[in-house]
């Protein structure tokens, strides 16, 4: 039990302060800098991926061969991609070739058909949709 005297995580207190300081400076970027929007969002992005790989590295563990649990992180990673890519290509596909909102049964000529009666003067009934 020597080895259990408190000790100051430094890995974990410089992976804070960069990641603090990236996101300073992505939000000065995007509020306070003359930038075109182009470079703006290319800086933003370049460092969200720097801060991406902090966060792999020095907080979630990845160098580790590892857990105690038979664990290996990079298949973790790699499963959580695979769900994260279904999950994006499924709301794409749902999104763009998904269903219809048109719920009044297809009854569009009946709509316009009432409207063309009410132009030449006609009185029309409301079908109680």
């Amino acid at each position: 039990m020597a080895n259990d005297k408190k000790r100051i995580p430094t890995q974990h207190l410089v992976g804070f302060l960069v990641s603090i300081t990236l996101t300073l400076v992505a939000a000065w970027t995007a509020l306070q800098s003359d930038l075109s929007a182009v470079w703006i969002i290319t800086g933003i992005m370049a460092l969200a991926i720097i801060q991406a790989g902090i966060q792999l590295f020095m907080f979630m563990h990845m160098t580790e061969r590892e857990s105690q649990g038979g664990h290996v992180p990079w298949n973790m990673m790699f499963h959580g991609g695979v769900l994260a890519t279904i999950i994006v290509a499924g709301s794409l596909f749902t999104m763009s070739f998904g269903f219809s909102h048109d719920h009044d049964g297809g009854d569009h000529n009946q709509h316009e058909q009432q409207e063309n009666h009410s132009e030449n003067g006609e009185s029309t009934e409301h079908s109680g949709h």
